[in-house]
């Protein structure tokens, strides 16, 4: 075999989420012809790839119809940036949010954070909540104080791979935040540009419920990758859901997905399945995307009050392989988001 053999086989082989194929779209990085070894070197778009097993077998195939016997496929990953940057460093801001509270909307962020960060991003999260602030208590600081950097800028602080500022990091434990929008507008502002967030693929920001100044400061002030919708499966807070999915679009933020939250219940005693809140309420939302379906697990609450989110705390469980699964197929929509920056051979 000759290196334009394997290269013509792997014009056949198409990355399943953009449609194109991977030396096209400048993803083959190496290509080594040992007589019938050959190894290839494949750039993924995101280190969080859903597909990567699917890619890998494609690539096998592929390779070996082309007279290959021992195919050996080697992965490393760069996230695009899209054509306009968020911040400098930063290469995609994606907004978390919901129409209401208590959808579980900061436990779904910090663990998309988290689980994004454990396959290989970098990661930082945002607590956009100034009013409500929970991702110090759920990533484990709720004691520890943000502090300055040299040159004045906030040092984010960081547990389980992820770089966050949360308000809760900056104000007395207890103490209520009675300000009015321009205040709100200011540490919103303070916490985007003003931290040192470093080299980011993706910087995770809990929204607080509702569509209010915060969503609005922050649509206007930097370039939002997209958007990811939280709510429950019951009419009552699917209402509320497509409030918010008409503010993004009003502000010409694209919509990734949703997120059905508190979907179902596995009684642990029996296994029997219970609709608490219903279920498949999130289809309802306009032919928007189901990032997935994640059950009402009480491991969720305590990991959460632990400080450590469940994707690391109970990898297993039902919930943390939905929420695992939920950051991958977020990670992939952010790469199909990149496809026109991305290099053409």
């Amino acid at each position: 075999m000759h290196q334009d053999d394997v290269l013509a086989a792997l014009r056949t082989v198409n990355d399943p989420e953009l449609h194109r194929d991977l030396v096209s779209l400048g993803m083959v990085k190496g290509v080594r012809v040992d007589g019938d070894r050959v190894d290839v070197h494949v750039e993924l778009t995101t280190p969080a790839c859903p597909l990567r097993g699917t890619i890998e077998a494609d690539v096998r195939r592929a390779v070996e119809a082309a007279g290959a016997r021992d195919v050996r496929v080697e992965f490393s990953a760069r996230v695009a940036p899209p054509a306009q940057p968020a911040l400098p460093g930063v290469k995609h801001v994606l907004l978390v949010g919901s129409g209401k509270g208590g959808v579980g909307k900061s436990s779904v962020a910090a663990n998309i954070a988290a689980s994004l960060a454990a396959d290989g991003a970098r990661v930082g999260l945002m607590d956009a909540d100034v009013y409500g602030p929970s991702i110090a208590h759920m990533m484990g600081a709720s004691g520890e104080k943000v502090t300055a950097t040299e040159d004045r800028k906030m040092r984010p602080l960081e547990r389980h791979g992820v770089k966050f500022i949360s308000m809760g990091n900056l104000s007395p434990a207890g103490q209520a935040l009675v300000w009015r929008g321009p205040m709100l507008h200011s540490a919103v502002q303070q916490f985007l540009k003003d931290a040192a967030w470093g080299e980011l693929d993706y910087l995770i920001v809990d929204l607080p419920p509702g569509t209010g100044d915060v969503q609005l400061s922050i649509t206007q002030s930097v370039n939002v990758t997209g958007a990811v919708i939280v709510t429950t499966p019951q009419d009552v807070a699917l209402i509320d859901a497509a409030r918010a999915v008409d503010m993004f679009r009003k502000a010409s933020v694209p919509i990734l997905g949703v997120v059905e939250n508190m979907s179902y219940f596995v009684a642990p005693d029996t296994g029997i399945t219970y609709d608490i809140f219903g279920r498949g309420g999130a289809r309802k939302l306009g032919g928007l995307t189901v990032l997935g379906e994640v059950p009402l697990d009480t491991e969720v609450r305590q990991d959460a009050d632990g400080g450590v989110p469940s994707v690391l705390a109970h990898p297993q469980s039902a919930a943390s392989v939905a929420l695992r699964s939920v950051a991958r197929t977020l990670a992939g929509r952010v790469s199909v988001q990149a496809l026109d920056v991305l290099p053409m051979v």
